[in-house]
This record gives structure tokens, C-alpha cells and sequence, in this order.
């Protein structure tokens, strides 16, 4: 019978204790700071990110929270940046946020469109995230003009040009995976071809007429003829519109392809995954001009004279 009562207490005490446990571990502290931002560095330990919450008055019970952040996984999945804290918070989902990344903080969705230059992704980059000065971008992405990947991303309120520059790169990097081998059997080095890209993003829409005028472009390097892509104009002025005078197909720049032959120096844009692909698998063809009639459709020939024929059938 004494057995039975000493076990009965146990239990209780048991419980006791385990409800005790519940209740510090899923109650926020008392006093819970609100609208604080803490930032996670990169590579922090979790007794290092433990340690920030702590001193924030985030978390009263430090070892609950190493505990529960050994348990998924340790410093490896704590993902870094700013968190936002503006509510009371418990241990677990304290941790899920680490683990998980969900800053609670609104991010900046941007939408960067195929064939965009340096130049407009900036002023896109400032239009959402103003802390960015159009000039800091565009000083620190230049240099990686044709390889920032068109796509739509989410960024942090506290991303700076060389974060946004990277995931971009990053992006690049990932979606063209897929093409490594075709790249490598191409016959042409990786700078040629995103070169090549830009060119066919800024010419055609569809992904069989990029190709055709892939085709057409590769053709032209092939026997020594200038490329004459008009939108090479729009890149050396700085324009968003590319309509060439006489004058400007004289201008001495090396990315006048009226005035020399062969690729521009570099990409004039970041070309998406279609263009990227039309360069590497342009069409056989033995056509060597094309136009964009005013019917909208894309028109070619062999010759000069078949050109000038086209001309005036489909752009008068």
C-alpha cells in the first residue's frame, strides 16, 4: 500500500516538474523588449547566437534554447541575418526562426527582366531598396555584367549591393547548371557566349527566332563580317532605346559593331536562360540578315540585296 502512495507521489512530482519545464520552456519572458532587431552574423556559433538573445533579453533561460538548438542541427542551420523580435517569443520558436531564416521583417520583392543592363537593374535595386545609391550598384556590378540572372527575388531591408550582386551570381550559377556540358562542347569560351547571349536577348523574343539569329550572328563572325547589332547603341549611351544615326555607326567604341568585327569586349545585358541556351544551340542556317518588319515577325536573307529587298517590303 506504501509502495502505491510513494509511487502516486512520484508521479505527481513527475508531472509537476514536467508541466514546470513546459511552462518556462513555451513562456516568453516577462519582460520582453519589443521592436528590437538582432543581427545573427554569418558563421556565429549557437552559444555566440545564444549568447546575443540573452544580452537582448530575448530568451530567460539560455540553456533551454542550446539545448534546443543542438537538437535540430547546431550552428550549421542557424541562418544569419537581422531578426525582428516586436512580440513575446518561446524557445521553440525562437529556434524554428534561427533554423528556418524568418527575419520577420517584410522583405523587398524585385523583379529584374531579361535583357536588363547594370545600369536598370540599379535603378530597380533603389527603386525598392533606397538605401542603395544607383552609383554604389552600378560600381560594384559592372563588373559582372551578363551574369547577374534575370529573376524575381526577396531581399532583406538591410541588403546591400554586394549581397543582391551575389545571390544574383549565385542564381546564374544555378539555372545554367544544366547547360555545363553543352558549354564545354560549344567551342567557345564561357564570356563568348553570355557575350553572344546579351546580343540575342536585345534581338529577338522567341526562343526559335534567338536561335535563327544565333545562327545568323555566329555566321557573321565565321566569314569576317561585322555583326551590326544595333542594340550595342543603346548599351554605349546609356540608353534604354537604340534607334543609330549615321553618325553613331561611326562612333569609336569597341562595342560598335558597325566598326569592328567580332563580339563586343563583354556582355551589353544579362541574358535569361533561353538566350544563354540559344548561343550555345544556334540554327544551321545560310542566312546572313535579318529584320524586324513592322508585321512584327522576323524576316532573313542571304544576300545584301535580299536584305534591302526585305526592307522595303516589310519596313515602309
Amino acid at each position: 500500500m506504501d509502495s502505491k502512495r510513494y509511487g502516486y507521489r512520484g508521479a505527481i512530482v513527475v508531472l509537476v516538474l514536467c508541466a514546470l519545464i513546459g511552462w518556462i520552456v513555451f513562456s516568453p519572458p516577462q519582460n520582453f523588449p519589443k521592436e528590437i532587431v538582432v543581427n545573427i552574423a554569418k558563421g556565429s556559433s549557437a552559444a555566440e547566437v545564444v549568447a546575443q538573445l540573452a544580452e537582448a533579453h530575448i530568451i530567460t533561460h539560455p540553456e533551454l534554447l542550446r539545448i534546443a538548438l543542438h537538437l535540430s542541427g547546431g550552428s550549421l542551420r542557424i541562418q544569419p541575418g537581422p531578426y525582428l523580435f516586436n512580440t513575446p517569443e518561446n524557445i521553440p520558436t525562437i529556434a524554428y526562426r534561427l533554423m528556418s531564416g524568418n527575419f520577420g521583417i517584410p522583405s523587398a520583392r524585385i523583379t529584374f527582366r531579361e535583357g536588363e543592363t547594370v545600369r536598370e537593374i540599379a535603378k530597380r535595386v533603389h527603386e525598392a531598396l533606397s538605401s542603395i545609391p544607383v552609383s554604389t550598384f552600378i560600381s560594384a556590378a559592372q563588373p559582372y555584367e551578363g551574369y547577374l540572372f534575370p529573376d524575381t527575388y526577396l531581399f532583406l531591408p538591410s541588403s546591400d549591393a554586394e549581397v543582391i550582386i551575389q545571390t544574383m551570381r549565385e542564381n546564374f550559377t544555378a539555372k545554367t547548371a544544366v547547360l555545363t556540358d553543352a558549354i564545354e562542347q560549344s567551342g567557345h569560351s564561357l564570356i563568348d557566349l553570355v557575350t553572344m547571349a546579351s546580343l540575342i536577348e536585345r534581338e529577338a523574343r522567341s526562343i526559335e527566332v534567338k536561335r535563327m539569329v544565333s545562327g545568323i550572328l555566329w555566321n557573321r563572325i565565321r566569314i569576317g563580317m561585322p555583326l551590326q547589332v544595333d542594340a550595342v547603341f543603346g548599351y554605349i549611351y546609356g540608353r534604354d532605346t537604340y534607334s543609330p544615326s549615321f553618325a553613331d555607326l561611326k562612333v569609336d567604341s569597341p562595342y560598335n559593331t558597325y566598326l569592328y568585327k567580332g563580339l563586343p569586349p563583354g556582355p551589353i545585358s544579362n541574358p535569361g536562360f533561353d538566350s544563354l541556351d540559344a548561343a550555345i544551340h544556334p540554327t544551321s542556317t545560310e542566312y546572313l540578315y535579318y529584320l524586324t518588319g513592322k508585321d512584327g515577325l522576323m524576316h532573313y536573307a542571304t544576300t545584301y540585296s535580299g536584305h534591302l529587298a526585305n526592307q522595303k517590303k516589310y519596313l515602309r
